[in-house]
């Protein structure tokens, strides 16, 4: 069994602090499910935490203290749940690539290459918009992850490379697109999706879905298909 967990702040059960990750983190916020069913309360709010300690600070001037005072535990508390801060890290760059490949590969595909590719472009976007504070680590301190860690991410990475390149070359192949450079272009409509979750925020003048729309029009323009 577990040693038990100190608590810190009155009290206050881990559970409880992990409810209140809701509402006392700013504008974006890391619903519990989002960690997957089989995360404990405890460590959910140890993950949720974490993305903002280290979306604010960066992972190596984020302590241990920093991720675990959220939630009222003491320091030595997070290795209950995880083997190490890196470890931690992992969990969020593995859960929040896992979670962005799945809103990509939700999309329709009706056969037509332009409605596939705003449909990949708008996903992409839209995704990396409503959840940009964890996108903001998954995208920044993948330096931090051990080797192992890293090549696990980085597969996912290029899946998503996968999923668009094919999408372009398929509007290539039909002569709906005009692409001198598909690589290229892959890379720069990927860039879209990215590069917003270093200033997006969520009570800002563009929704979410707005910016994907938005930025799929784009995406079109790009290909030669606007």
């Amino acid at each position: 069994m577990p040693p038990k967990e100190r608590r810190r702040g009155g009290g206050r059960h881990p559970a409880s602090a992990a409810m209140e990750l809701t509402t006392n983190l700013g504008p974006e916020t890391v619903p519990g499910e989002f960690w997957g069913e089989h995360t404990s309360p405890v460590a959910r709010a140890l993950l949720s935490s974490a993305v903002q300690c280290f979306a604010r600070k960066g992972f190596h001037a984020t302590t241990t203290r920093d991720i675990t005072a959220v939630v009222g535990l003491s320091p030595g508390s997070l290795y209950v749940h995880f083997s190490s801060k890196e470890a931690v890290l992992f969990h969020i760059a593995r859960t929040g690539h896992e979670r962005a490949l799945a809103a990509l590969t939700a999309q329709q595909d009706d056969g037509d290459p332009r409605r596939h590719l705003r449909r990949l472009v708008a996903g992409h976007v839209s995704w990396h918009a409503r959840h940009h504070t964890v996108a903001r680590v998954c995208q920044y301190e993948l330096a931090a992850l051990e080797p192992d860690h890293l090549g696990e991410v980085l597969d996912l990475r290029q899946r998503f490379s996968a999923l668009v390149q094919a999408a372009v070359e398929r509007g290539v192949q039909d002569g709906v697109f005009d692409v001198p450079d598909v690589d290229r272009t892959v890379r720069a409509i990927l860039s879209l999706g990215i590069d917003l979750v270093r200033w997006y925020r969520l009570d800002g003048a563009d929704s979410p879905d707005a910016l994907g729309e938005s930025y799929a029009e784009l995406a079109a323009r790009m290909v030669g298909s606007g």
